[in-house]
């Protein structure tokens, strides 16, 4: 396994022509960054991953070479990718996009003349679309807490006005018991003070007149 690892990290000698002629290395690992690099720039393409399934997915810009694989002949090269898209990207699109791109980046960076470019699409990552779930949910939270704060506001000055209503009220009321109070004293007071008139005896009843017997009714002398 190590003696492998080594063959495929040799270095590459491309022949450049002109005047003083010389050769150029490239490690093997200076292209896979080269591919890596220009893969995460595609968008909708949330990682790579290993080459071994997706257990271990990696973000943008951390280990970026893994999930390359190169191979290198002497003035070619082919390439391998595992990549994880995110949910909602047109996969083939962001395939063909991802392919378009390494092959211009390896081949105007290193001269090396890019063979085939395959990507192997390993998962779905649905990290975004909970990311802006969240940042939804934040976002209606803090709006609803800044319409309540408005509302209280709003309310405040009708709030102070009515506590001002009732206080005024209760001390009207009091007021007014306290009035109440005082002319039931001087009322109480008043009556205390006027003596009270003697009361006249009631007129002896007279005894009514005895009746009179009627008449007896004299008959009526005969006619002659």
């Amino acid at each position: 396994m190590a003696g492998k690892k080594d063959k495929d990290n040799l270095p590459v000698h491309v022949k450049v022509e002109g005047e003083n002629e010389g050769t150029i290395t490239y490690a093997n690992e200076v292209v896979a960054i080269i591919a890596g690099v220009a893969t995460n720039e595609v968008e909708g393409i949330a990682g790579m991953c290993t080459v071994g399934g997706i257990s271990d997915i990696l973000g943008r810009n951390k280990n970026i070479t893994r999930g390359v694989k190169v191979e290198i002949g002497s003035e070619e090269a082919s390439i391998d990718l595992y990549i994880i898209v995110e949910y909602g990207t047109p996969i083939q699109k962001a395939a063909s996009d991802v392919q378009e791109n390494v092959r211009k980046a390896v081949e105007s960076m290193t001269g090396l003349k890019v063979v085939r470019v395959d990507v192997h699409v390993q998962g779905v990552s649905f990290e975004k679309e909970n990311k802006e779930t969240q940042q939804g949910l934040a976002a209606a939270s803090a709006s609803g807490a800044i319409a309540s704060g408005e509302k209280q506001e709003a309310n405040a000055p009708r709030n102070a006005e009515e506590r001002m209503t009732d206080i005024d009220s209760d001390a009207e009321k009091s007021d007014s018991e306290k009035k109440s109070k005082a002319d039931e004293a001087a009322e109480a007071a008043s009556d205390a003070e006027e003596p009270e008139e003697p009361t006249e005896p009631e007129e002896p009843i007279e005894p009514e007149e005895p009746i009179k017997p009627e008449e007896p009714i004299k008959p009526e002398e005969p006619k002659e």
